[in-house]
């Protein structure tokens, strides 16, 4: 089967070859666990059964999970072991499934699913970069979108993602699952369904976090949750990208979150400053895999 799950369209057979993501057919985990540091309405008490996927299909130079978006540690499972990682998860008292950058293996994790379906929701925790088919055959399988909204402006996407077309593609996506979740529903302060769009406000691209913020509001309103992020930390060799070679000013962040009150976007997140910090990224060790 030649892979065109993503809008890469690599058309290749990944039994005898990687991708653009770097992965082969064999689903491989880099981690596996209850994770806190997720939206309140995601984490909650008991954590997030987070299961950590290897390979990615964008190449951002800031990504703080470079060791497995682009170095590509991890392990091999089979799927019968991702179907048993989710129940493991589940009985250790997660709220939820998150499935943290899952777009290469979205074939594999459904076929998880039909082994074990959760009894909690299963969260879909996405870069955006998706194609409306891909997010299509979803449908009965995921019970929450947590996608990014990473860009509007082409030069950004291309210069730090390697992602010409992104706002184009990633926007056509997202509109696919807010229709398929068009309303957010929690239990106990936990979300059982909706979207929740991410950006990641970077130095000196304010203008586009702005920019993002007005398309979430014009093309959804109240119907998604928005969580505008302060966290950017430069943990890579960005000598090549100084604009974004340091962490983000409070000035900056202010001036998103102004604009995000101008224009009424204020049913979601922020962050505090201190949530710029490498402590938070996660010890990629094969734990529980």
């Amino acid at each position: 089967m030649y892979c065109t799950i993503c809008p890469r369209n690599c058309n290749i057979d990944r039994e005898k070859h990687v991708g653009f993501c770097k992965m082969s057919n064999e689903v491989k985990v880099a981690l596996a666990d209850l994770f806190f540091y997720e939206e309140p309405i995601i984490s909650g008490t008991q954590g997030s059964g987070a299961i950590f996927f290897s390979g990615c299909n964008m190449r951002c130079v800031f990504c703080q999970n470079q060791k497995i978006s682009a170095e590509c540690n991890g392990k091999n499972i089979t799927v019968r072991r991702l179907a048993d990682i989710m129940r493991e998860l589940t009985d250790k008292g997660a709220h939820n499934i998150n499935l943290v950058s899952p777009t290469q293996f979205s074939t594999q994790i459904v076929e998880a699913l039909e082994i074990y379906r959760p009894p909690i929701p299963v969260i879909y925790n996405t870069n955006g970069y998706e194609t409306v088919e891909n997010i299509a055959r979803l449908k009965d399988y995921v019970d929450v979108y947590l996608t990014d909204l990473k860009y509007v402006d082409t030069h950004y996407s291309t210069k730090f993602s390697m992602t010409p077309n992104y706002f184009e593609i990633a926007s056509k996506a997202i509109i696919e699952m807010v229709n398929q979740k068009p309303e957010i529903i929690l239990k106990d302060g936990i979300i059982q369904s909706g979207v929740i769009i991410r950006h990641l406000v970077l130095p000196t691209c304010i203008k586009d976090s702005f920019a993002v913020a007005d398309r979430i509001k014009a093309y959804f309103g109240n119907k998604v949750l928005v969580s505008f992020m302060s966290q950017y930390t430069p943990c890579n060799d960005l000598s090549h990208f100084p604009e974004i070679d340091r962490k983000l000013k409070p000035i900056e962040y202010k001036a998103v979150i102004a604009h995000l009150e101008k224009i009424g976007l204020t049913n979601g997140f922020i962050q505090y400053a201190d949530s710029s910090d490498t402590c938070f990224i996660p010890d990629f060790n094969n734990k529980n895999v």
